[in-house]
């Protein structure tokens, strides 16, 4: 399900992930814990594909046999077409400067009917180039965010510590919002976040905006949002960190029953220790690594 291989992340100078190998297997739970700093969150954000890892020939990170690297590689192509437009363009660039180097200290004319010419005509070429390579790049950057952004919304789920639930719409709209993403008409979404709903006792609620909601309606009512598009993970991070106790212990028997009815597989970070030893099996991270 999920494969990562030598995940390394750094900030500025600081490497918070230092080559993290991990597989979890489908319809497993898997909670990862450890002090605070250690890198959980990170990763859990890199296998989300919410943040990219440092990209080396060594690195690989598959989830459910999609290749999540090769959707987050923005750079441009290395073709002999894209290499010949990055020559003419950076050529127009230093002939910019040698025009400019020879207009402030060898006070050439510039202006010079010939001089004109001859600029015109060099610089034509690699300003057009120019427009080609960024118009490519771009496009290309933007195809490859909307099929990251497509794989995301439909693959993996996500349930944060804090709700995030959208103040002005009620429950049922909340929940809907994934669906609508996916391009599922109305009927369809509402009908899916209903059942859903219900299933997690929120039918009598599906009217209600979230400051009318408690804390566990609220928490619960974003596990229906993470499931409407059926995902094959959802990733949740301190999932009842902001839960009472008695809360806290219903979303956590919540999450085994989703998978023995769903099938999903849940990646979990969490400091609560009674859930993380619930899990099949704990990860511990100890300075950006899982601890043997």
């Amino acid at each position: 399900m999920i494969h990562a291989k030598n995940i390394h992340k750094f900030y500025d100078k600081l490497e918070v992930l230092k080559g993290v190998d991990l597989h979890i297997k489908k319809g497993e739970i898997v909670s990862i814990v450890g002090a605070s700093g250690a890198g959980k969150t990170t990763l859990l954000q890199i296998l989300g594909t919410l943040d990219k890892p440092e990209i080396n020939t060594e690195s690989s990170l598959s989830i459910n046999g999609e290749n999540v690297l090769k959707l987050q590689d923005v750079e441009t192509d290395n073709s002999k077409e894209e290499k010949i437009f990055k020559i003419i363009t950076w050529t127009g660039f230093i002939y910019v400067i040698i025009l400019i180097v020879c207009f402030l200290f060898l006070r050439a004319k510039i202006y010079d009917d010939n001089l004109r010419l001859m600029t015109a005509g060099i610089l034509l070429l690699p300003i057009i180039s120019m427009i080609i390579y960024y118009t490519r790049y771009f496009k290309k950057k933007s195809k490859k965010d909307k099929t990251l952004s497509n794989f995301r919304n439909l693959n993996l789920g996500f349930i944060f510590q804090f709700h995030q639930l959208l103040p002005e719409f009620t429950a049922l709209e909340n929940v809907c919002i994934p669906a609508f993403m996916a391009n599922k008409s109305k009927a369809e979404a509402e009908k899916e976040a209903k059942k859903l709903l219900e299933y997690l006792g929120l039918s009598h609620r599906i009217n209600h905006k979230p400051n009318e909601l408690s804390g566990g309606e609220q928490q619960r009512v974003a596990v229906a949002r993470a499931l409407i598009n059926k995902p094959d993970v959802i990733f949740a991070d301190e999932p009842s960190g902001n839960l009472d106790t008695q809360s806290a212990e219903n979303l956590h028997q919540l999450f085994f029953q989703l998978r023995d009815e769903f099938g999903q597989t849940f990646v979990i970070v969490t400091h609560n220790e009674e859930l993380a030893n619930m899990a099949d099996r704990k990860l511990v991270m100890v300075d950006g690594q899982i601890s043997n």
